[in-house]
Order: C-alpha cells, then structure tokens, then sequence
C-alpha cells in the first residue's frame, strides 16, 4: 500500500492511498468464488454457474462492495502509518475501479493540534478568601423576607419594588410585535422581569392610569430581532400593590426549617450556608482562573468541525433554557475555548495517563448532594446509571488537573467581600 500526505491548512491533512492492484484482484476472485456458490441462474444447478457469467452479472456490484470494504480496512492503517489522530469523521472520495487496476483514494481530515504547556509554571493567580459577615446574613434574610412578601392594594403613585398589575401592547415602528403584549400580567417594578426601561417608565403611576412608554432592548436581548431596538408600549395599571415583609421571629424560623423557632439558629443555619457557598464560588473562581492561565499558554488552531459541533451545543442549549444570544461571534468564541480547553485536558489526562478515583468521585458527589433535600436518593441516581457517574467523573479529573496546574503555578491568597466574590466571574470566555 502506497501512502502520501500532503498539509492543508494548519490542521488539514489528505491522504493519498494506492491499494495494489494484486490485492484488490485476489479480494475479487474470493468473493466471486463464494458468490458462484449462491448464485441461481435457469439451466444451470446451484453451485454450476460459469464465473464469467457470475462476473457479467455482478461483477460491478463486486468491485463496488470490495472498494468500499478495502478503504474501511485499509484508512486507519493509512492514517496510523503516517502518526496523525484525526479530530473528526475523515472525508473520502475514490476513483473509478475496474479489474486489474489499483484502488485509489483520498481521505481529508483534521488532526488534533499540539498541546505545548503542560503546566503553569510563571503564571500568577490570585485566589479569592471571603470571610461571610453578619451583614451577609442580614441580606440574605432580606431578600428570604421579600420572597415571602404577601401584597397589598394602595392607592398611591408607583415605586420601586411595588407591584403592579397591567395590561400592554408594544409596537415596533408602529406595528404590534411578538411577544410584545399582555393582560393582567403581575410585575414587581425593579425585579428585571420586564427590559429596565419598560420597567422605570411605570414609576410615578397610579391605579387605573394609562401610560405611554418609549423603551430601548438592550443590545444583548434574548430574541435578536428584538436586540438594541426601540418600542412604544400603551400600558394600562390595573392594580398597586406594596410588599408587607414578613418579621424575622419564632414563626419565621419555623417556617425556614428550624423546629425550635430559634432566630439565632437561623442566622447560624444561613450563615453556614453562605459560607460553603463562597467556598464552592471561591474554588471555582480560582479554576476558572488557572483554566484561563492555561489556554493562554496553549494558543492554538482547533479543528473546524469540533467547533461547529460545539457552537450548535451551545445553540441547543440556549433553545432549550428559553434564551439565544444576538451575536453570533460570541458563540464562536465561547466555543472555541470550550474546543480547545477540552483538548488541553484531555491531551494533560491521556499524556499523564490518570484515571478516576473512586473515593474522589465518592466525595465529590456527597459535597454536591448536601444541597438536596434527600443526599441519598441523589447519589444513587447517579450510580444507577454509568452516563450519569461519568460527568462527575470528569468533573473530578478537571478538578485534578486544577490541582496539579496550581502547584506550578505562583498563587497569592486575595480578600475580599462576599459581594464582591458574587460578581467575581466564573465563566470562561
């Protein structure tokens, strides 16, 4: 077998392949001595049939099927003989076979790029520590208390965090819009469940007052078509209301959980809380952190079909959450780190040749579980099943991969609030 190679591109590879022809005739002489064997032609008894009427009769469809199973057989060797890994499906395309010639093909495909760094060592990250406060338990009381909040009719101008009760219709450049209209629809002004604009407008309203409001859609609106325009919105206020916030007291913490009725039970029980939640948040910060060092290290092409998947994951994704972004290049480039992320942990994984670790992933899942409402029942199903135990598998190699990456790295410890750790990002880009 003849083998040639040429580049295209950064990761694009062709393969040429020449089958000899001496072994594309022996496959066909095999197949049509068995084939002469089943074959029922009239006049002749089974098994009789003269090979040269056999090969007349499907002896085109032969060379098809010996073509097709030959480039099965013979690709991965191809490949293999030349080191490539392809990213991908390959993309194959031969030429026309007859007896006695060569079979030859090509097959297109991209390879995984090379993975240069394997650690951080140079890299400097700061790593958040957060100390909850009792102020951060006040504000989480609050906004328990606004949750529970019972509502009452006022006859009074709007404000800030009151509820309205209205009737809209919106309209782009003069004409109606979907989805840009609604009765008896309930808003707390303030909450962000209408665009803010919409939202302030109806500030200063009283019951039974119709308003005219001319509000903008932010640039990164949901719906595209929507994104950066302006509408005018008739809204009708049926009702006001404002919150009567229920008191932090003995039935308040009973209604939280705490059999007792203890308040200062139930400022341990939240503080407790708050803070494995700044630690969860604090040790993602700093794996986003280390993850960012790391593709930062590893600048590279990824392969195009890797990425078109992956942005049509992240597409799907966002149609199933209800939401879409405008902009197509942020798919693009979420995508794209995501790509080639993967291939950095994956190549660390496979160089490094780590497994799981069953007590890791054990403790792992009974972290996570302590936010059910039944830890058990949410460990099981994830034993029941191996799809369900392998993203927490992967899940603790990340975590591991972090672990080593940090070592090399010159981590400093930074403080801050809990506020501020909340809007700290935990998002790759």
């Amino acid at each position: 077998m003849q083998v040639s190679v040429e580049t295209i591109g950064t990761l694009g590879r062709r393969l040429k392949v020449a089958v000899p022809a001496d072994q594309v005739e022996k496959e066909f002489n095999d197949r049509l001595q068995r084939l002469s064997k089943q074959v029922k032609l009239p006049g002749f008894r089974p098994g009789k049939v003269p090979l040269k009427m056999v090969e007349a009769q499907y002896g085109g469809r032969l060379m098809d099927e010996i073509a097709g199973d030959l480039i099965q057989t013979t690709m991965h060797e191809a490949i293999g003989s030349q080191g490539l890994r392809p990213a991908g499906d390959p993309r194959v395309q031969r030429k026309t076979i007859t007896r006695g010639e060569q079979l030859e093909y090509t097959v297109e495909f991209e390879i995984y790029p090379e993975v240069k760094r394997f650690d951080l060592t140079g890299a400097r990250i700061e790593r958040p520590v957060v100390a909850v406060s009792e102020a951060d338990v006040d504000r989480t009381l609050e906004t328990i208390r606004k949750q529970r909040a019972t509502w009452r009719p006022v006859e009074r101008e709007t404000r800030l965090g009151d509820r309205v009760t209205i009737d809209f219709v919106g309209r782009l450049n003069g004409k109606e819009f979907e989805g840009g209209k609604a009765t008896a629809l309930p808003l707390v002004l303030g909450s962000g469940t209408l665009i803010e604009s919409l939202e302030q407008g109806l500030v200063g309203a009283k019951s039974g007052e119709a308003r005219s409001v001319t509000a903008k859609f932010p640039a990164d609106y949901r719906h595209s078509l929507l994104a950066g325009q302006v509408a005018d919105f008739d809204v009708k206020v049926n009702e006001v209301a404002e919150a009567i916030l229920p008191e932090v007291n003995e039935a308040f913490a009973k209604e939280l959980g705490v059999a007792d009725g203890s308040v200062e039970k139930l400022r341990t029980d939240v503080k407790t809380n708050l803070e494995r939640e700044a630690s969860n948040r604090a040790r993602a910060v700093l794996r986003t952190r280390a993850l960012k060092s790391l593709l930062d290290a590893n600048p590279m092409d990824v392969p195009q079909s890797l990425l078109d998947s992956e942005v049509q994951r992240l597409k799907s994704a966002d149609i199933s959450s209800g939401s879409s972004l405008a902009d197509e290049a942020i798919y693009g480039s979420r995508a794209r780190s995501r790509v080639a992320l993967g291939l950095i942990l994956g190549e660390i994984i496979r160089t490094r040749g780590l497994v799981p670790d069953p007590s890791r992933v054990r403790a792992r899942l009974e972290e996570m579980a302590a936010d059910y409402e039944s830890p058990q029942e949410f460990i099981q199903w994830h034993y029941e099943k191996p799809e369900r135990l392998s993203e927490i598998e992967s899940l603790v190699m990340e975590e591991r991969v972090v672990e080593d990456l940090l070592v090399s790295a010159e981590v400093t410890d930074k403080s801050m609030t809990f506020q501020e750790l909340l809007k700290t990002d935990v998002v790759l880009q």
